[in-house]
């Protein structure tokens, strides 16, 4: 097997897709697989479940990776920024995406950076999280099955609360699904893993299995991304995907 061909079956595909392999197909941080145009959603018989991963670090820092953008649902005032920033501490490498100023956000407005660039219904979504500053809310975690800034779910921790909660946002209104109690570190690096097949979702925080639930409320798939609320400024690595069958 040629060199060229060993790059390109790095993209871990579970079923193997035999095509071009260019310098742009070695995909760690930011874009589709090989089998995904933008956009698409896994399915079909050449593969059956599918891997992507942002780690930010191929991102250059002070902007948004490609293809992402910045929205708030329930927005008040101006939009939080957000940026890839350079972090000796980052989760892996030396990149992470981050909300650097809330720019006065607060209540119920909920900062959003997204994609739908890649669409997810089934499967694996797992992002690292660090919670930083914020005065009336801290932490944060994944959105997925995201259809637009006022429809999604989110599994977020919020340190200053000690807990995990799974809820859904339809309409701009949300709901609680789940919750539990966890106490752990802020200015540490934490997981939140979300397992999703049909109507039922599981979620694990640092790979301990937290809550199941069943819920129909969004059973198309969607964009995926990272979520705060208020004036949570929180960053956020290593955002991976697992789609399709296991």
């Amino acid at each position: 097997m040629s060199l060229m061909m060993t790059k390109c079956l790095r993209i871990s595909l579970v079923v193997a897709v035999f095509g071009a392999c260019g310098p742009d197909s070695e995909l760690e941080s930011r874009a589709a697989t090989p089998n995904e145009g933008p956009g698409a959603e896994v399915g079909g018989a050449a593969s059956q479940s599918v891997e992507t991963t942002w780690t930010f670090d191929d991102d250059p820092p002070g902007g948004l990776p490609a293809a992402w953008r910045v929205e708030q649902t329930n927005p008040r005032g101006d939009a939080a920024e957000w940026a890839v920033l350079e972090d000796a501490e980052a989760a892996s490498g030396r990149r992470m995406l981050a909300l650097t100023d809330a720019r006065g956000a607060r209540g119920s407005t909920y900062n959003i950076a997204w994609t739908d660039a890649v669409q997810f219904r089934d499967g694996h979504v797992e992002v690292k999280v660090r919670a930083g500053t914020g005065r009336e809310d801290q932490g944060g975690g994944p959105i997925w099955r995201v259809r637009d800034r006022d429809n999604y779910y989110i599994a977020r921790w919020n340190p200053l609360e000690d807990n995990v909660r799974l809820y859904f946002v339809r309409d701009g209104s949300r709901r609680e699904l789940a919750s539990a109690d966890v106490r752990a570190s802020r200015g540490e690096w934490h997981s939140i893993a979300i397992e999703q097949r049909g109507e039922r979702i599981t979620g694990y925080f640092d790979g301990q299995r937290i809550w199941d639930v069943t819920d129909g409320t969004l059973t198309s798939a969607g964009g995926v991304g990272v979520w705060t609320k208020a004036d949570a400024a929180t960053g956020f690595d290593d955002l991976a995907l697992t789609q399709g069958s296991p």
